[in-house]
């Protein structure tokens, strides 16, 4: 007689548990991520003071700043009870949430502090600061940042952060957002600073090959703006350009490689507005 086969083992019991919390974690974590870098996410007034008190966690604080912005469109006055946080943030030695809180502080035209505050944020350490606070200011009707709105539409050349050796990562053609690594300058002795882009934009060209040796400052890369930097900035200019802003304007009037016809439109919009000013 053949001997009865050995029954196989089944999966179950641990191996069953083991699987469903693992197809959990792989729903949980991804939710996790999403909930803590979506500013979407109301937040209740306790929730917003405790982050703006909350120095060390810089992420709850843009989310805050970012409701504020909401309540402030929704037109609830309930807000004006964080307007002096908001003034004070404009001095964070984050960069990250002076950029956040130079956009909020535009919402609300009516507030004095907001426009003194932005007025000096003109002069910030970082370039997006500068230009945050230069398009608020249009929406209090100043035009004193228009010299960083206009520069919003030409090519950027980033400066290096130190001297040494250049070493491209990214080539022409790349997209970059404020904070991507686009290479590093090495110093000598395994020692280098990373590049970061500063601005949003496409890779043009590099100034500099790969391998040379650049000073501190020196322009070593050229950025073309972004869709939505040239967005802004004719919006901006519609309302407060000048005559002498139509060159930078009108190169966006036929369109440009790579942005939508939304774009043109606008610079055409944007052009009308600017000649029927100068004309009257």
């Amino acid at each position: 007689m053949t001997p009865d086969p050995k029954p196989h083992k089944s999966f179950g019991g641990r191996w069953t548990y083991g699987i469903v919390i693992m197809a959990f974690l792989f729903v949980l974590m991804p939710f996790l991520f999403w909930n803590a870098t979506w500013f979407g996410r109301p937040l209740t007034d306790a929730q917003i003071a405790k982050a703006l008190a909350d120095r060390s966690h810089p992420r709850q604080i843009q989310h805050a700043l970012t409701q504020i912005e909401t309540r402030i469109e929704a037109r609830d006055v309930s807000v004006h009870r964080w307007y002096p946080d908001v003034v004070t943030l404009a001095a964070d030695p984050i960069d990250e949430i002076r950029v956040t809180d130079a956009w909020v502080m535009g919402q609300d035209n009516t507030s004095p502090d907001f426009h003194r505050a932005l007025l000096n944020l003109l002069a910030d350490s970082n370039l997006m600061v500068q230009r945050n606070a230069a398009l608020s200011l249009v929406r209090f009707a100043d035009d004193s940042g228009r010299s960083q709105i206009v520069a919003m539409l030409r090519l950027y050349e980033m400066p290096s952060p130190s001297g040494g050796i250049v070493r491209q990562r990214l080539k022409p053609g790349d997209v970059v957002n404020p904070g991507t690594m686009v290479g590093h300058i090495d110093l000598g002795d395994r020692a280098s600073n990373e590049v970061r882009a500063i601005v949003p934009g496409t890779l043009q060209r590099w100034k500099l090959p790969d391998g040379a040796n650049v000073t501190q400052g020196q322009p070593i890369l050229t950025l073309a703006p972004s869709e939505s930097m040239v967005w802004e900035a004719l919006r901006a200019l519609y309302l407060v350009g000048r005559a002498e802003d139509l060159p930078e304007v009108d190169r966006f009037t036929r369109g440009a490689d790579g942005f939508s016809p939304q774009i043109a439109q606008q610079a055409q919009a944007t052009s009308r507005a600017i000649r029927s000013r100068s004309s009257s």
